[in-house]
Parts: C-alpha cells; structure tokens; sequence
C-alpha cells in the first residue's frame, strides 16, 4: 500500500513539473488579424488593402509552432465553410497577394491535420 502511494505521489509531482504547452492561437485571434480582408474575400474589391496584409503578415509570423498553424488552419477551413458569398480564388490566393507563404490553401477543403 506504501508502494502505491508512493507511486501516486512521483506520478503527481512528474505531472505537475512538466512544461506545458504554449496554447494555440484561438479562432478569435485568427479573425481580428484577417477581418479587414473581408472586402476582398468576397470579391468587393480588386485587390487586399494594406491593413489587410498587415493582418495576414502578422498572422503568418505569430503562427510559428506546429498547433498555432493547424488551428489557425482550421479556424481559416470554417470561416470559409460557413461565410457565404466568399470567393474561393481570392481566398485561396490572398496570402499570395500579399507575399506571403503557407505551407496550405486556404479552402474548406483542406485537411489542417497535415499542416506543419
């Protein structure tokens, strides 16, 4: 019975000792950044505007670890799943746009678990 208590108490102080992991970007974060690209999302206008790309840039450059991309991701996949009346190309193309890279499209279709 000592054994056991002892065990309980090692695996609670490992437990409590280990790092923890820096919470991934939540949805809320994501769209504060990319609100301002709404205009060209929905093809209202020809081109992003510079807060738009300010917004995307920053974006890209707080998404460093592995969990921020893939919730941003797919925070992005439900945006573009639920707000009608975006157009896919633009979407698809406004990181671009704005030069900037991804490692993924952004499209309803994309599966955020591959994103790294």
């Amino acid at each position: 019975m000592a054994r056991l208590a002892m065990l309980a108490a090692l695996t609670i102080v490992l437990v409590m000792a280990a790092p923890t992991a820096k919470a991934a970007l939540t949805c809320g974060q994501v769209t504060g950044y990319i609100a301002s690209c709404m205009p060209y999302a929905e093809g209202k206008v020809a081109a992003p505007t510079g807060q738009c790309c300010t917004g995307i840039k920053t974006l890209n450059s707080v998404a460093k670890s592995t969990p921020d991309r893939q919730a941003t991701c797919n925070c992005l996949k439900n945006a573009a799943k639920q707000i009608k009346g975006l157009n896919g190309g633009n979407v698809a193309g406004l990181p671009g746009k704005c030069g900037v890279s991804i490692p993924y499209v952004i499209s309803d279709r994309t599966d955020c678990s591959r994103v790294r």
